[in-house]
């Protein structure tokens, strides 16, 4: 089933593909690559989800957080390559979760970023390299920020 297939019978509901908010590119085509920038948890109704895991969030809500933020990124993918169906896999991800010096559990939270892209473009293309990191800091409080590379259909 394609990535397009998936994303309709799953029933999500994408936001809209955010603007840059800086001096950068969302999304960056170099040969099969594309890479995006750092992407936030923004939801349907503009508003992003913030707050520092084991402070003000728990694992459950750093999960849905990274969720949103796939539900972003596939909002970005969608508005710069066309259609979700020209990812041929995930390469890479790097991800930053903003939380205490005690949280440890970063891995667990960015499953919820992993999940629904295995999800959406299955467990060969949707499961790549991955990085998750914690940081005391994001733009504007945000609780979860993930790039991804992605090889593409030219």
């Amino acid at each position: 089933m394609s990535a397009e297939a998936n994303l309709e019978k799953l029933n999500l509901e994408l936001p809209p593909a955010p603007k840059p908010a800086g001096v950068y590119k969302p999304c960056v085509i170099v040969g099969n690559l594309a890479y995006l920038s750092g992407h936030g948890p923004l939801k349907p109704d503009g508003n992003l989800i913030v707050g520092r895991l084991g402070e003000d969030m728990d694992l459950e809500a750093g999960y849905a957080a990274a969720r949103q933020v796939g539900l972003t990124l596939l909002a970005s993918i969608k508005a710069n390559l066309g259609s979700l169906d020209r990812v041929k896999r995930v390469v890479k991800a790097l991800a930053l979760v903003r939380c205490t010096d005690a949280f440890d559990q970063q891995p667990a939270v960015v499953n919820g970023f992993s999940e629904l892209f295995r999800e959406v473009f299955g467990e060969e293309c949707g499961v790549g390299a991955r990085s998750a990191m914690g940081t005391n800091a994001l733009p504007g409080g945000i609780a979860v920020e993930i790039e991804v590379i992605l090889e593409i259909e030219a």
